[in-house]
């Protein structure tokens, strides 16, 4: 008798199938994404990683940075991702200000986005006294995924959103950092805007999964925002994009045409109209009249 169980049927992604991943050389891929319909087709198509990036703040919500981003939004939108996510793992980011002050607090916020969202994993950026965060939130019992690299959450201190490790000196510290995070029990690290040789010297450094973002093909698995990835949005986007769709123009396109319909009243048509039977009608007529 079946069980349900079928042989070809995609495998529940969990931290050990991930590394086993890594072993085998396979890539591995992440998506970020922001809301339920997004997070299902990226489950639905085999993504292994959606990551609820703080980059929601300037890509849905409007915000000009990712400074502004608070707790109860990211929690928000990470249990909408969470409900669309059945196979995947759910890394959330922990937002400016949540995780900084104490290791203390950074367990709090993780928490919260374990239990409150569902989150599998959390995600907080930079080195230096990040690693102490990461390696508390660890001994709490939560999974951890550093960011070295362009880290958007420090864009001013870094001068900008520019790539990073382009001297010796900043590619010797990123690595660093990296391998710091790695010793406080991060079991991945995005490598975010780093040129592809220096990912290339990191990686044989690493026994965690590397993510790469701009970093060139020598990372486990890469990550891109789905919008960005999708076409969706305007303005410039960074070098590092590829856009495999342009949904920007067809949505357009689609609105557009949407607008034209209703304006020339030829949408809604008797098609996409309910009907009342003629008896109904000619009583709800007799009522109305009396």
């Amino acid at each position: 008798m079946s069980s349900g169980h079928r042989e070809d049927a995609p495998r529940q992604v969990t931290l050990t199938s991930l590394a086993e991943m890594k072993s085998r050389g396979e890539p591995i891929v992440m998506v970020t994404a922001y809301d339920h319909p997004s997070a299902r087709l990226a489950d639905e198509v085999g993504v292994d990683l959606v990551l609820v990036g703080d980059s929601a703040a300037n890509v849905v919500l409007g915000y000009t940075s990712t400074v502004p981003v608070t707790v109860a939004e990211m929690l928000m939108l990470t249990s909408a991702v969470r409900r669309g996510v059945h196979r995947g793992l759910v890394v959330a980011d922990l937002p400016f200000g949540s995780y900084e002050a104490s290791d203390e607090q950074a367990v709090r916020t993780a928490q919260r986005f374990i239990k409150k969202a569902g989150a599998d994993a959390v995600k907080l950026e930079r080195g230096g006294s990040s690693v102490d965060r990461a390696r508390a939130i660890v001994a709490a019992g939560i999974a951890v995924v550093g960011h070295v690299g362009l880290t958007p959450q420090a864009a001013t201190s870094l001068g900008g959103y520019r790539a990073q490790g382009r001297t010796a000196d900043q590619a010797e510290n990123l690595i660093r950092d990296a391998l710091a995070l790695q010793d406080a029990g991060c079991f991945a690290i995005v490598v975010e805007a780093v040129p592809a040789d220096v990912t290339a010297l990191l990686m044989p450094l690493l026994n965690c999964i590397m993510i790469g973002i701009g970093a060139g093909s020598a990372a486990d698995g890469q990550v891109l925002v789905w919008h960005d990835l999708l076409g969706l949005g305007t303005g410039r986007v960074a070098k590092f994009v590829r856009r495999f769709a342009d949904l920007q123009t067809e949505t357009s396109r689609g609105l557009s045409a949407y607008v034209e319909a209703v304006r020339e009243r030829k949408f809604p048509a008797a098609e996409h109209t309910y009907s009342i039977a003629a008896e109904e009608l000619t009583e709800l007529r007799h009522r109305l009249a009396q």
